[in-house]
């Protein structure tokens, strides 16, 4: 996991500076893409209409907020206080460095003659994908926590989880709200957050595992999960 986050980490960053400084290929690739997408988009309203409803409400930041404050309710009434703080930390944090990103970079997003869909803020990372990544990458940790990935069931959460990362990605583009480098950027950000959350929590528990039970008396036992 060290090197998963090491790995995303090096590559969103590399991605930021390349935005930053508005390199020739990537945004012409970007151009590309999405002036593609966005034809399709005014040519098949009905599957356009469907975009926006999975958009606007299934994976939209605020649902996967609920998705997140969900878990971190079930996991304080299961007395994991450490864990639940991880979870709720992470996620705000996660919006921290999402907001800060997009007030640095201040990328504008595509503008049409003609738009399907409309956003605020600027546009990169992607709020949609990195939330939707933070939130999904979260909740299958602490569901692998408790529950073994090879008990049934587990392949259809995971498939889920993937499908809701990947296809909110594909939302914002085909919308033309974001440039495909904004998803990406969504993606790599998000995981990192998710990757260094999980180094650092099994650092502290492992800790509070050789020095004694931790405040919430769970340390011990989830050091061992």
């Amino acid at each position: 996991m060290r090197i998963s986050a090491a790995v995303s980490g090096a590559l969103a960053v590399l991605l930021l500076v390349l935005v930053a400084v508005g390199w020739s290929p990537l945004l012409s690739l970007d151009r590309d893409v999405a002036e593609a997408l966005h034809r399709s988009a005014l040519a098949e309203p009905g599957f356009t209409h469907l975009n926006r409803i999975l958009t606007d409400w299934i994976w939209d930041p605020w649902a996967m907020r609920a998705l997140a404050a969900v878990a971190v309710g079930w996991l304080w009434w299961r007395r994991e206080r450490l864990l639940a703080l991880w979870v709720a930390g992470t996620s705000l944090l996660a919006v921290g460095l999402q907001q800060g990103l997009k007030a640095l970079v201040d990328r504008p997003r595509p503008v049409w003659p003609d738009p399907v869909d409309s956003a605020n803020y600027s546009a990169f990372p992607s709020g949609h994908v990195m939330t939707a990544t933070v939130t999904c990458g979260l909740l299958l940790w602490v569901l692998a926590l408790h529950w073994h990935e090879g008990r049934r069931g587990w392949g259809t959460l995971a498939g889920v989880a993937v499908v809701s990362v990947v296809g909110v990605g594909w939302t914002r583009v085909y919308l033309g709200v974001h440039w495909p480098s904004d998803v990406v950027g969504g993606w790599l950000f998000g995981w990192t957050c998710v990757a260094v959350a999980i180094v650092t929590y099994r650092a502290v528990s492992e800790r509070s595992s050789r020095t004694g039970p931790g405040p919430d008396g769970g340390s011990r036992m989830e050091g061992r999960r």
